[in-house]
């Protein structure tokens, strides 16, 4: 023999035909899905083998939940980027317009208080904007868009919503120079509030006025109200030039220098009122002008006798 036959005889041949085997698996088949729709039968089994096969299915699927969940992750992720970015310039935009509003507001509130002040003073009034300040360090003055094509002239007054700025110290046709009331080579006659004291204020240039020369017991208290006396002919009586915030006694205890903290805004906001100068009467009581008369005619008179 050439070789071992692994093959069992045909006589060993066992088990029915495939035939047959097919046709028992169909009706088997049939009969179960039969049984099962009608009665269901084979319910509790699909549920064990659910039970059974449920961990195998979360191991099967565990990757694609991965998967999914990190794609996910990173999309929302990006979208809350986005939405912050959008958020913080939103953000940014609505600050800007917060205070710009703000801004806009303290003007308005600013030019209804000059307004009042306007129509408070009666006299003529013409309005003005400060376009910049001079750029000497040592003076303080600001520059007009009014100049003498608007009627304005050197020395009228500057006042705003509080009180005394400055005066007109340089006109050209169309802006006018003005000093303020703090630089140091401005005085203005002025008088207490409390108890009319008349008196006369300086600039110190540096932002501050100043009362020199006071009495040690002038009647001066921290707190009071300096306002214009109106004496000069420019300022008009009653308005507010400071408000006294410190003494400075003298060594020697003979005079007292009081310092003032300015009424008006000094570089605050950008608009103010041109005022009109107090004209002074000029003509002289008739009853001075013949007494002076008198006092001439008597004088020559004894002037002649000495002569003779």
């Amino acid at each position: 023999m050439s070789g071992l036959d692994h093959q069992p005889p045909p006589l060993f041949k066992q088990g029915p035909a495939p035939l047959a085997l097919l046709i028992l698996y169909v009706c088997t088949s049939i009969s179960l899905l039969v049984l099962d729709d009608r009665f269901r039968y084979l319910e509790p089994m699909r549920l064990a083998l659910t039970y059974v096969t449920s961990p195998l299915k979360q191991v099967v699927q565990w990757p694609v939940i991965a998967l999914t969940t990190v794609d996910e992750y990173a999309v929302t992720l990006d979208q809350v980027r986005q939405e912050n970015t959008a958020l913080r310039q939103a953000r940014l935009v609505d600050a800007e317009k917060t205070q710009q509003l703000q801004v806009l507001e303290a003007e308005n509130l600013y030019l209804r208080k000059l307004l009042e002040t306007k129509r408070a003073l009666g006299a003529r009034v013409q309005p003005a904007t400060i376009l910049y300040s001079a750029r000497d360090p040592f003076n303080r003055r600001v520059i007009l868009d009014r100049g003498s094509d608007q009627g304005v002239i050197e020395g009228q007054p500057v006042v705003d919503d509080q009180g005394v700025v400055g005066q007109v110290t340089r006109v050209a046709p169309d802006y006018a120079e003005v000093t303020l009331l703090t630089d140091r080579n401005q005085s203005i006659p002025a008088q207490v509030v409390r108890n009319g004291l008349r008196t006369v204020v300086f600039g110190t240039g540096d932002g501050r006025l100043e009362m020199r020369y006071m009495s040690s017991n002038a009647d001066v208290q921290v707190g009071d109200w300096i306002v214009t006396s109106g004496i000069d002919g420019i300022y008009p009586r009653g308005l507010r030039v400071g408000k006294v915030e410190s003494l400075e006694s003298d060594p020697n205890g003979i005079f007292s220098k009081f310092i003032l903290t300015p009424a008006a805004g000094m570089g605050r906001y950008g608009e103010v009122l041109l005022l009109e100068p107090v004209t002074l009467p000029t003509d002289r009581p008739a009853s001075l002008d013949r007494a002076a008369d008198q006092a001439t005619g008597t004088t020559m008179s004894k002037k002649k006798r000495k002569a003779q």
